[in-house]
């Protein structure tokens, strides 16, 4: 999962064939090494059409996920155990390295009180399972921690280290997000350094989700943090332009958060470049 990449939000959230096409299309022109394939639905996924443009591009790949309301782990950690090995056998058929994101929860999942002990048996439960499977699969997955608005069940790098080391699996890696870091940690370097023995992986967003560079993230601090604990993960830029009803209501995405695909691509991927050649990490 080395390298620089894009999460295909930029251009579609229907991993369709169509989608497919134009997605890995605009990852060529912006030569990204890898991209971010959003498996909001895996039973759908042509696996062998992806792979096939995969291979033709030379492009690698990384799928991601948040479960649905109907396998949140942490109530009904059975349907997450089906749902998890579907997106894993569908994420290794298409040829992709790993499965990440919220993986133990849904992306608006909140009961209005703290994470109770049953909650976090269920989904080390799931997880567990999950590892398993993709192990026998060759992938590896990643917890991503996201901000409390969005789950409240792991919302900083401490958390999802914590729950790594609890399923004990050797192919489960942390995930960080700059955006969600940016609400969560007590400094963004804080969060990077509590994660830096299990950390594989970071979206790279900006405060608002819009153009990387226009916000308030400390770019500086988080490339510098990164360096220091000599980070070789995966460096993947994700920012929204258009989004699904169901989606932009998990993430509260109510307005435009850049003007379009041209402002972040042309602006936001060359910033998040430099800074990242800057300080030796691509």
């Amino acid at each position: 999962m080395e390298g620089f990449g894009v999460h295909t939000s930029m251009w579609t959230m229907n991993w369709d064939r169509a989608g497919a096409e134009r997605a890995v299309a605009a990852a060529v022109k912006y030569k990204v090494d890898f991209i971010e394939i959003p498996m909001l639905n895996p039973s759908t996924i042509d696996t062998a059409h992806t792979k096939a443009l995969l291979e033709k591009h030379r492009l690698r790949a990384v799928c991601s996920l948040g479960l649905p309301e109907r396998a949140w782990a942490s109530v009904r950690p059975e349907a997450a155990i089906d749902h998890l090995a579907l997106a894993i056998d569908k994420t290794a058929d298409l040829g992709a390295e790993a499965l990440s994101g919220v993986i133990y929860g849904g992306i608006g999942e909140r009961t209005g009180v703290p994470p109770t002990q049953q909650e976090y048996d269920n989904i080390a439960r799931a997880l567990t399972a999950a590892a398993k499977h993709a192990k026998g699969r060759g992938l590896e997955l990643g917890v991503e921690a996201v901000n409390r608005y969005e789950n409240h069940l792991i919302n900083t790098g401490r958390q999802a280290v914590e729950m790594i080391e609890r399923v004990g699996a050797d192919n489960i890696f942390v995930h960080l997000d700059t955006y969600h870091m940016n609400i969560e940690e007590k400094g963004v370097g804080n969060g990077i350094l509590a994660a830096r023995d299990h950390l594989k992986y970071i979206h790279l967003s900006e405060s608002d989700r819009g153009t990387p560079g226009y916000g308030t993230c400390d770019w500086d601090e988080i490339y510098a943090t990164l360096a220091a604990i000599g980070f070789k993960g995966g460096l993947a830029m994700e920012s929204f332009i258009n989004m699904p009803p169901e989606l932009a209501y998990g993430l509260s995405v109510w307005r435009p958060v850049a003007r379009d695909e041209e402002e972040v691509m042309g602006n936001g991927l060359p910033f998040l470049r430099n800074k990242a050649k800057q300080y030796g990490l691509i």
